[in-house]
């Protein structure tokens, strides 16, 4: 029934039913469920105080405010429900074993491995692989989620074991959280002479919420201090109780560096999964899982690591994962082997998608290319949607009061690029959640995946972007156009490095980053011995200027004899100066330093303030 709204403006009023929208849907999504004109809506909302056009996409709050003026109930469908209704109107079941009882064959655990950093995590999968991971990770951690396929004898039976490993930093709490969605058992690493610490009891959260059975691995035995015992004790206070003690959570004593028993933490990973879990799926069916990770190979293009939990994925098969599709190219093992088809909880590295899904992002075969390439499109622009209509956090930037009290600046903008999925994702996600006030907005305009462009810098000046860069480089000329456009992009191999001092640069608390400028070269023609003063060079001033009290150091032969040292006299013939210009001839005194000779050249230079963007 049509009745007069705020405004004047005639609208449809509701009797509180419920309106199901999808994240980010536009005033025009709204008007088609009740039959308005979009234009009544941009006016409603103009009434409460939002100026917001017909077509923009709105955050979950607006759709929510707008609802209760026209007494409608606003209900914002998941995304995860959005995507199950996608795939049903292609006829698809995705999350289900196909067939019967009789088509589920047992297939290996798969172990997500959890803990406090530095409590051994990598070192343990090192020792499980017999390989060396912790080479090449910058500042010995984990950068990626990866997954490798290890056997281990129980029984005397051959059994495998899927790993996937989860990065370890704090900052990547979202991936770890999505690592533990994925898997069946969790093996928390504690160390033996730590205990319990923060992260640990943050991890043993994680896989509690993903409903999955968890083994202890108590680390470092052979450390000083070591009380096995004690962490026993700690991980009651959580619910984690000994068999020992009368509980069903499996405890292994290791040390990982000394290879101590890794053979224990396999056997009761497989006594856990048999006890507790029923494993098994139907590898008949078309391949359904997980992308654990993705990024752009400079020679392969996007690829993707992915985990297969139900059915058989085999090379020339059309899938789709996330946003990104293809025809399977090529599938590598976790040796790095050539494969042909890969069962269910198998990790495979998969080529020939046409770009880089997310990592977490769940993946399936379709018929054909058009039904994959349709999926992948619908689901890119409810991405893009909700992604404009994300509610950006605020975050207050002590230095910026005056700026933003004059009205100069209202947001910070941020472009994250990574050489991975998983890194970009929990660098935002680390970024977002930084202390926050109600100054100034923080927003990320743009992630992905690969280098620099020219077309991110294009943005970043168009929108006074800060460009970060983790674990990539600028591509072509994007270099030389940030330079010349005033764009900041800074670049970064340790996660929580870029966290710390993008944090530290919001708050007004970054120290300042000096330059060296070069003032001017003087060689030395003479040396003359002072009793008073040491040895004093005569010199000829070759290039700018020397200065009094600059800085200064040494050369011979084009070498770097001295560094730091101080011009602390300057004369020129029997006066006393400042400063001598090039050109001119003069004597200087290196203070305590007697070390110089003919030939020798004296450079000084000062230490200037960078200006930061």
């Amino acid at each position: 029934m049509q009745a007069p709204s705020i405004g004047g403006v005639m609208l449809p009023r509701g009797n509180g039913e419920t309106v199901r929208l999808s994240r980010g849907a536009s005033l025009t999504d709204f008007a088609e469920k009740i039959n308005a004109n979009p234009a009544s809506l941009v006016q409603v909302m103009f009434n409460l105080g939002e100026m917001v056009t017909a077509t923009q996409s709105v955050s979950d709050e607006t759709l929510q405010l707008l609802g209760d003026e026209m007494n409608y109930t606003v209900r914002i469908v998941s995304p995860e429900e959005e995507d199950r209704e996608l795939l049903e109107s292609f006829d698809i079941d995705f999350g289900e074993d196909e067939g019967g009882e009789e088509l589920l064959v047992a297939r290996p655990p798969v172990v997500t491995v959890m803990g406090h950093v530095d409590h051994g995590k990598t070192r343990l999968l090192d020792a499980i692989r017999k390989t060396n991971v912790i080479e090449g990770e910058a500042g010995g951690i984990t950068q990626h989620i990866g997954a490798y396929q290890v056997s281990t004898e129980v029984n005397g039976e051959e059994r495998a074991i899927t790993f996937i490993d989860t990065p370890g930093h704090e900052a990547f709490t979202a991936m770890r959280a999505r690592g533990a969605k994925s898997t069946d058992i969790a093996v928390l690493v504690v160390a033996a002479n730590d205990g319990v610490m923060p992260q640990t009891i943050e991890a043993l959260n994680h896989a509690k919420a993903a409903d999955v059975p968890i083994v202890v691995a108590v680390n470092k035995i052979d450390v000083e201090g070591a009380d096995p015992t004690k962490v026993r004790g700690q991980l009651t206070e959580y619910g984690l109780v000994a068999e020992e003690y009368g509980g069903d959570t499996m405890f292994v004593d290791i040390s990982a560096k000394q290879g101590i028993n890794i053979e224990g933490v396999l056997e009761a990973v497989i006594l856990t999964a048999d006890a507790a879990l029923d494993l098994r799926a139907n590898p008949k069916q078309d391949a359904q899982g997980i992308a654990i990770e993705a990024h752009l190979d400079k020679g392969r293009g996007a690829v993707a690591t992915v985990l297969v939990q139900r059915g058989t994925l085999r090379v020339g098969d059309v899938m789709v994962a996330g946003d990104a599709h293809g025809r399977v190219r090529a599938m590598l093992d976790d040796a790095g082997r050539n494969v042909e088809e890969a069962g269910p909880s198998t990790p495979v590295l998969v080529q020939g998608l046409t770009n880089v899904p997310g990592a977490g992002d769940n993946f399936l075969v379709v018929g054909e290319d058009r039904t994959a390439r349709q999926i992948a499109e619908k689901r890119a622009a409810r991405e893009r949607n909700a992604a404009f209509a994300k509610r950006v956090r605020r975050v207050s930037l002590e230095d910026l009061d005056k700026a933003l009290k004059a009205g100069e600046m209202e947001q910070l903008n941020l472009i994250i690029k990574g050489d991975a999925s998983g890194s970009v994702e929990a660098l935002e996600s680390a970024l977002l959640q930084l202390d926050v006030g109600e100054d100034v907005e923080l927003r990320v305009l743009h992630r992905g995946v690969g280098a620099v462009t020219e077309t991110d810098i294009d943005l970043a000046t168009g929108s006074d972007a800060i460009v970060i860069g983790f674990n990539v480089r600028a591509a072509g000329r994007a270099t030389q156009m940030a330079d010349r456009e005033g764009v900041d992009v800074r670049y970064y191999s340790v996660i929580y490095q870029a966290i710390e001092e993008i944090e530290a640069a919001l708050k007004g608390m970054l120290k300042p980053e000096y330059e060296e400028v070069e003032l001017g070269t003087a060689e030395i023609r003479e040396v003359f011995r002072s009793s008073k003063l040491g040895n004093i060079a005569g010199v000829l001033i070759r290039s700018g200027e020397v200065k009094r009290n600059s800085k200064a150091r040494l050369l011979r032969d084009g070498k770097v004899i001295a560094e730091n040292l101080n011009i602390e006299g300057l004369r020129r013939f029997k006066d006393d100066v400042t400063e001598i210009r090039e050109g001119y001839e003069g004597g200087i005194n290196l203070g305590n330093f007697n070390d110089i000779k003919v030939d020798d050249v004296i450079a000084t230079y000062e230490l200037r303030e960078k200006p930061r963007g």
